[in-house]
């Protein structure tokens, strides 16, 4: 049966960078995975993504509300399920992904407040996994970045680019709050990516994502 463990966190907060360090670890311990990232820039089903988070459809990401946006990154996922990693999942390969469907619970369940929040989460959820039929990971690990460390690592990386959620300071505050809650509510594991004032190296990090998902796999 296939592993399925997702990297989740802010912009900046390092998910790629961790994301490679399990995949050398797969690869010192001779284990077949396929290694995901979202969205899929390269790819025509992320032509709305695109537009949204370019500001197109406004310049702010309150200007959509979460259920349009949502399904904007779910048919990218569907394609991507459908035309990339579908039979290496139904083989029992490992997939390890950088994002997920537990984005949107991120990044557009932060729009909402109370009721309106939980409405939005279990359609979400039900949407995906159950109507849509992508697979539900096994263990989704959220990297906590605080929002003034991650604003400064965007700022740095990309000066004055960026898209409309990276631009907007209080919107990357109000998605960590929202994750917190998000994590939770669900049981994600929650790693923070600092000490103190200081921001962890990525090698310390990784040791404690690498504890959290080597039960989940099978391995030590």
């Amino acid at each position: 049966m296939s592993k399925f463990i997702v990297l989740e966190g802010t912009d900046g907060s390092g998910k790629a960078t961790q994301l490679g360090l399990i995949c050398r670890k797969l690869d010192a311990l001779g284990l077949r995975y396929t290694r995901l990232a979202f969205p899929r820039y390269d790819n025509p089903s992320s032509s709305l993504i695109k537009q949204y988070l370019g500001g197109e459809f406004g310049a702010t990401p309150d200007a959509v509300n979460p259920y349009a946006a949502s399904t904007f990154f779910s048919v990218d996922r569907y394609a991507s399920f459908k035309s990339d990693w579908e039979s290496a999942y139904r083989a029992g390969e490992i997939i390890v992904a950088d994002r997920y469907t537990t984005s949107n619970a991120v990044h557009q369940a932060s729009k909402l407040d109370g009721e309106e929040r939980e409405r939005y989460l279990d359609w979400l959820f039900e949407f995906e996994y159950d109507l849509m039929g992508l697979p539900a990971p096994d263990r989704v690990v959220f990297l906590d970045m605080p929002p003034e460390a991650s604003f400064r690592l965007i700022r740095s990386r990309q000066g004055d680019a960026g898209d409309i959620h990276e631009k907007d300071h209080d919107y990357l505050a109000r998605c960590r709050r929202n994750a917190l809650y998000v994590c939770e509510k669900y049981g994600w594991s929650r790693v923070s990516c600092v000490r103190g004032d200081e921001i962890r190296t990525p090698e310390e990090i990784g040791i404690e994502v690498w504890s959290l998902i080597k039960g989940v796999l099978g391995v030590e």
